[in-house]
């Protein structure tokens, strides 16, 4: 018993000891750290189409007047017909005439007398006379041009308009495709 008071003694007094104080160290200024140079590489892209064209050599296509003439008639793979009668001067549509028969569907026909032009710039755009919402679109695309039907289902016959796509056309010879 009298070891154990004695341990306990011990135990009371080691615990009011106090122990020793390490070396001061001295105080740390908190360094303001010029900000890291931002890399001159393409920038990082939240939405994940833009990070496709971050790395590619694209360039906006020029703002000029659109001159493009074709005479052309085209059969495709699937048996759909074109035929285009287009002479664009200086963004002016002089001559347009499209007439496209898609095999078991039907064929829709365009003519410039059932349309005005009600722009030239950035494209030569069409608007049905009778039909305020019919609309044809023709814009330079490289080396194409593109004549593009929007909201005409009456030019066709029954769900032809359904089936039918742009008209593509080589520029330089007026092929169409």
């Amino acid at each position: 018993m009298r070891f154990a008071l004695a341990l306990l003694i011990a135990a009371l007094a080691a615990g009011c000891a106090e122990t020793p104080k390490a070396p001061e160290e001295p105080p740390v200024e908190p360094t303001v750290e010029a900000p890291a140079p931002i890399p001159e590489e393409a920038p990082k892209f939240k939405n994940s189409t833009l990070k496709y064209l971050a790395n590619r050599n694209l360039k906006p296509q020029p703002t000029r007047p659109l001159n493009v003439r074709s005479r052309c008639s085209h059969r495709d793979a699937i048996g759909t017909q074109t035929r285009l009668d287009l002479l664009v001067k200086e963004a002016t549509v002089k001559t347009f005439s499209a007439q496209v028969s898609m095999k078991g569907h039907g064929s829709c026909r365009f003519n410039l007398s059932d349309f005005e032009q009600v722009e030239k710039m950035p494209q030569a755009l069409l608007r049905h006379k009778t039909q305020s919402d019919c609309l044809v679109r023709m814009w330079e695309q490289g080396p194409k041009v593109t004549i593009a039907f929007n909201s005409c289902p009456k030019a066709c016959d029954g769900k032809a308009f359904d089936y039918l796509w742009p008209i593509m056309v080589e520029a330089k010879s007026g092929q169409c495709f």
